[in-house]
């Protein structure tokens, strides 16, 4: 079936806007074996996806991040 060969559909949707940075990992990495990686990505850029994970990349507030910060941390900058 094809639904079988994406991690999207054939696991726990979830996992895809999870909180936990060893979950999103693992998103990622089911991502990596999905024949639609690229459209997916090219999909979530256009729609500007306010979080979560698409085509194998972390989405924060609609723009590619490297990774996603775990909540209750405080922020980098200074002006926050």
């Amino acid at each position: 079936m094809v639904a079988d060969l994406i991690p999207c559909r054939s696991n726990d949707p979830e996992l895809w806007f999870a909180e936990r940075q060893a979950d999103v990992e693992r998103a990622k990495a089911l991502c990596g074996t999905c024949p639609l990686i690229d459209g997916c990505l090219a999909g979530a850029v256009e729609r500007a996806e306010p979080w979560g994970v698409w085509g194998g990349q972390v989405f924060v507030g609609g723009v590619v991040v490297p990774t996603k910060r775990g909540r209750g941390r405080p922020r980098k900058d200074a002006a926050a």
